[in-house]
């Protein structure tokens, strides 16, 4: 759950994703999930088996680390199909196993981002060397995420002013300058950019300019009667509204 915000408080969280790792295995031939069980617990990961990609589906999402061993010839849905299904969970990598593999195939299922597609019989060490690679990448993909909510999160916290002195401000303009669009003082412009910095937690310019380019953020200048608008939509969140926690005094209006 996403921290509430209220008043001037600055957003700190550490939203790292948990270290334990899990390595699934989707493949219908019990001696197989038996054996590549027992390796991935001799590695130190967490093993989780399933027979068929029906029963992975059916399994409650996970939120760590993790990647997806899973057999090409599976009764019922095929492992192109689970990698299919499993296409937006781009922090859960698919490694593929096959007995008779073929060129196209091969093609098909790189082409769709699995990290490696292994023939049986296989070496133990290329599947242990293709199981950390995928879950460096699923981390990877757990911490961009992280991050991504936290910078939402902060720039939720911003009132709408804040909103425009940051657009503004993105958009090269100097504090005489910003206050002259928004025709309010030039210290409270200074007290608005101020308060905006520590929210965002944004130690520079350059860092608040990154933040924004992140976020989707188009900055526009305005002429002194249209005001500045942010081109930003929250897929996650459609119903996204601005801040109305931070209620401000006239002397920042």
């Amino acid at each position: 759950m996403e921290p509430s915000v209220a008043n001037d408080s600055v957003i700190r969280v550490n939203e790292t994703p948990s270290t334990q790792a899990t390595v699934f295995v989707v493949d219908d031939d019990i001696s197989v999930r038996e054996s590549l069980e027992q390796l991935i617990r001799t590695e130190g990961w967490r093993p989780g088996t399933f027979a068929s990609a029906e029963d992975f589906l059916s399994f409650p999402l996970h939120t760590g680390p993790c990647c997806v061993v899973v057999d090409m010839m599976l009764p019922g849905l095929s492992g192109l199909e689970l990698q299919g299904q499993l296409a937006e969970q781009s922090s859960m990598p698919v490694i593929f196993l096959t007995g008779r593999g073929d060129v196209a195939t091969t093609v098909q299922a790189m082409k769709a981002g699995a990290v490696e597609f292994l023939t049986k019989p296989f070496r133990t060490q290329v599947l242990l060397t293709a199981i950390r690679g995928a879950l460096d990448r699923s981390d990877a993909a757990l911490r961009e995420k992280a991050d991504m909510r936290l910078l939402r999160t902060c720039y939720a916290s911003l009132t709408p002013r804040q909103r425009e002195v940051m657009m503004l401000v993105v958009s090269g303009l100097l504090n005489k300058q910003i206050a002259g669009e928004l025709g309010i003082s030039e210290i409270t412009v200074k007290a608005h950019r101020g308060r905006l910095m520590r929210k965002m937690n944004a130690d520079s310019v350059a860092d608040l300019v990154m933040m924004a380019a992140t976020l989707g953020l188009s900055p526009r200048i305005r002429s002194r009667h249209t005001k500045p608008q942010a081109l930003y939509v929250d897929r996650e969140c459609p119903s996204f509204r601005p801040s109305t926690q931070d209620h401000e005094t006239s002397f920042l209006e």
